[in-house]
């Protein structure tokens, strides 16, 4: 309780409230923009915290990732183009709605059941939050090897839908992260004489050129492309009777996003499609589903904002990222000397009660800011591609060359923009890149400290219960793919959407 109330403490700042309320703002534009990612703007934004302190810089990425994800509904009710990748079943049901004059009270559908699905993830954690950290003070050097090895075995699923391919872009992400100076033995490896490279790539510009360089010139391919547009002349709030009448759709889709969230590598994109699936399988009219009915837009926007929050709870507690988003905010947290991960909440538990804290207040915020500019958030997606673009580009220039005030730095970020581009190109993922880059260096580091305790005996990284626990788990995560495909198909349950799935 004692750090629960000085996490509370840490929020109550006029300037922590406002850069949360930029977040959102941030958030809720970057959404509403098709082809605009929350991990893109988390990238580009990181930069410019450096010189933040690490509550208000986390709050801020926090609430702009929660806020994001709600933004992309905005568009795909009124466009059919959803802003945000788990908005896409929100479409199914939100564009016909608006097409049939309802618009207005679609946004609100959408808005509400936001705010409920991510306030009920946030309530779990903080509950939660005690036990986790009573696991954590049983962590030491092993017992973080096997959870990075652990981490770095999820790397198969974390996005995409080849695992095989997410593994190959995981393993460059390693092999980059190795560059430089080994801190253990001092020894310069893939340096090249370049005096850059011995401190190591800076992951920063790598972020940005991978989310916002590669998506720039991804997007280049579909400058012409027209959306029809939909006018929302203003948001509705629903009915007392009719969220009523949807509390048992809207709470289901909260437990399925918070459970979906927490675990490792998955996301809001798989919690809104299990979302609107569940949603579609209980209703009492599955035949409504596609044609504009409630269920549809509340069943998927309570599960994918309901996994914002469960998805930070991997990446605080485990040091795991739960999304591509989280995976970017994983690698702000290191930047600015912050350990995520067992070791965060052992020491720091009131920094953890702060960003949850920050997310709660997040959601409030993008109520009323969704509520009451969703209208004008619309009249944001006419900006040509033309310009929005070249702004993108500029400001990851900038924040390449600001987070260490080196042009060497903005020449990594364009090179990895056409690495990116090229891996979207062949159905490559960044985020497992990322991932590889942020916990290689995690998992050498572990087990040079962990081998320095232990002697050299590496048989005895598998004396701790917890280490076995891991390992088994990578084990079994390793091995998954093989046992799913000697699984016998069988016929999909009904009420569900195949294609979907």
């Amino acid at each position: 309780m004692e750090a629960f109330l000085e996490g509370m403490t840490l929020l109550a700042d006029f300037n922590i409230i406002t850069v949360i309320f930029i977040g959102v703002l941030i958030g809720v534009v970057v959404g509403a923009l098709p082809g605009l990612s929350s991990s893109m703007a988390v990238a580009l934004l990181i930069p410019f915290t450096i010189s933040m302190e690490p509550v208000p810089a986390i709050s801020m990425m926090a609430a702009l990732y929660c806020a994001g994800t709600f933004g992309g509904s905005i568009t795909a009710i009124l466009m059919n183009a959803p802003g945000a990748p788990p908005a896409m079943a929100t479409a199914l049901d939100g564009y016909p709605m608006a097409r049939r004059g309802e618009g207005g009270r679609a946004l609100g559908l959408a808005a509400v059941s936001s705010i409920c699905g991510g306030v009920f993830s946030l309530v779990v954690f903080l509950i939660a939050a005690p036990w986790l950290a009573k696991v954590a003070t049983s962590f030491r050097p092993m017992e973080y090897f096997a959870l990075t090895v652990f981490a770095l075995s999820m790397l198969a699923s974390i996005s995409g839908r080849s695992s095989l391919r997410n593994l190959i872009a995981g393993g460059v992400g390693i092999l980059i992260g190795t560059v430089g100076i080994h801190l253990t033995t001092g020894i310069e490896r893939y340096t090249f004489g370049v005096n850059e490279l011995t401190e190591g790539i800076n992951f920063i510009p790598v972020l940005i050129g991978l989310f916002a360089t590669a998506e720039l010139l991804n997007q280049s391919q579909t400058l012409h492309v027209a959306y029809e547009r939909v006018t929302a002349a203003v948001v509705k709030l629903p009915s007392f009777k009719e969220l009523w009448s949807l509390k048992i759709t809207m709470l289901r889709s909260s437990c399925i996003g918070t459970f979906i969230g927490i675990l490792p590598a998955e996301g809001a994109t798989v919690a809104a499609i299990m979302g609107y699936n569940e949603a579609k399988r209980w209703s009492k009219t599955p035949e409504k589903f596609g044609t504009g009915t409630p269920e549809g837009i509340v069943g998927p926007e309570a599960a994918n904002n309901a996994a914002t929050g469960g998805a930070m709870v991997p990446t605080l507690a485990l040091g795991i990222p739960g999304s591509g988003t989280t995976a970017v905010i994983l690698a702000a947290l290191i930047m600015h000397g912050l350990r995520p991960g067992p070791y965060l909440i052992r020491e720091t538990p009131e920094f953890v009660y702060a960003i949850f804290g920050a997310m709660l207040i997040a959601n409030i915020m993008f109520l009323f800011i969704g509520l009451g500019g969703a209208k004008l958030f619309s009249r944001i997606t006419l900006i040509p591609p033309a310009i929005l673009w070249p702004a993108v580009f500029v400001f990851a220039i900038i924040g390449s060359f600001a987070s260490s005030s080196s042009i060497f730095d903005v020449w990594i970020m364009m090179i990895s923009g056409i690495v990116g581009f090229v891996m979207l190109r062949h159905g490559f993922s960044p985020a497992p890149l990322v991932m590889g880059l942020i916990l290689g260096a995690m998992v050498e580091e572990s087990l040079s400290q962990s081998m320095i305790i232990l002697d050299n005996e590496w048989w005895r990284l598998f004396e701790s219960p917890i280490s076995l626990l891991f390992f088994a788990l990578t084990a079994v995560s390793l091995s998954w793919p093989l046992i799913a495909r000697r699984k016998p198909k069988s016929s999909p349950p009904a009420g569900t959407d195949e294609a979907a799935d």
